[in-house]
């Protein structure tokens, strides 16, 4: 079982792959995005950047639909899409980071946050959040390289 902060940072690496493809930071961000999932492993980096290239292209897909000027189909067609690439991400994040031991998990943790961090760096700066993605019960908004995880539950 992860604890917060891994699951607010899997959910940061599924938002900034999300935000990433189709700019120019996406190459970088594809390539060291797979070297981490891949753990040295050349054909499971092959595996993962095939994953994130069809990513980019449904993404690139589901963004020109959203231009299309025939209804508000087509626009929540694209949120949709980033909504549920940005959950796999999350999801293939987590899954990562659950099966290392502490000392492996905190070297990747810390290999991610630089990722993001760089990708952030290359962003233009906008101000202002980027999402809001909803959880059940917690909520994590992410924008300007900065996360904010807020649960609503009765957990102390």
């Amino acid at each position: 079982m992860l604890d917060e902060a891994m699951v607010a940072l899997a959910a940061s690496v599924g938002s900034g792959v999300v935000q990433a493809a189709g700019t120019d930071a996406w190459q970088v961000m594809r390539n060291r995005v797979a070297r981490v999932f891949g753990r040295g492993d050349r054909q499971q980096e092959a595996v993962q950047l095939e994953r994130l290239d069809r990513t980019a292209a449904e993404l690139t897909a589901a963004g020109q639909d959203a231009d299309e000027p025939e209804g508000n189909e087509p626009a929540a067609n694209g949120s949709e899409e980033r909504a549920r690439h940005g959950a796999a991400w999350r999801t293939r994040t987590e899954d990562l980071l659950e099966q290392l031991d502490p000392d492996e998990r905190a070297a990747v943790a810390a290999e991610f946050r630089a990722l993001l961090d760089a990708a952030a760096a290359a962003r233009p700066a906008a101000g202002g959040f980027t999402r809001n993605t909803y959880f059940g019960p917690t909520a994590v908004q992410s924008g300007d390289g900065n996360v904010q995880v807020n649960r609503f539950d009765s957990r102390p």
